[in-house]
């Protein structure tokens, strides 16, 4: 494989869209696999309410990085469902704190152990020697994401 030194521009745009088509069309699958209706959109949020929460509407635009009626919009959403409480926040009258709920917790544990099983299922049926290249590749994009957040 060539150094980074030795790749064309053209080289690397050509990977980067090989790249990008296999991300969406696996994440395509994984979201069939969840047997769900919740979108992605609403799905990324609820996890993200799980993760960093509470949070305000506010905070979680920034964090998905939508516009806050989006965020608000989806909050709403998530509330009907009974997968998120919204409470008053205490330092800010004006907003208030979203929190995930335990149906919130037990979709998202349902959802995930479908989509883990789909992917260990796939794996099982690769070779050891690309195995450890997948495992490679995930601790490479894990830190080109956390590298954008920054």
């Amino acid at each position: 494989m060539a150094t980074i030194q030795e790749t064309t521009p053209d080289e690397l745009t050509e990977l980067a869209s090989r790249l990008r088509l296999a991300i969406v069309r696996t994440a395509r699958r994984l979201r069939q696999q969840a047997g769900t209706d919740l979108s992605a959109a609403l799905t990324a949020a609820l996890s993200t309410v799980e993760r960093r929460g509470p949070l305000t509407p506010s905070e979680l635009a920034d964090i998905e990085r939508v516009k806050r009626p989006t965020a608000t919009r989806i909050v709403a959403r998530l509330a009907e469902q009974g997968l998120v409480a919204r409470t008053p926040d205490p330092h800010d009258r004006r907003s208030s704190l979203v929190s995930i709920t335990s149906s919130g917790r037990s979709l998202l544990r349902r959802l995930r152990g479908r989509k883990n099983a789909y992917l260990a299922r796939r794996m099982r049926e690769l070779d050891s020697a690309d195995v450890a290249t997948l495992e490679r590749a995930a601790e490479v994009l894990e830190r080109m994401v956390e590298g954008e957040r920054r």
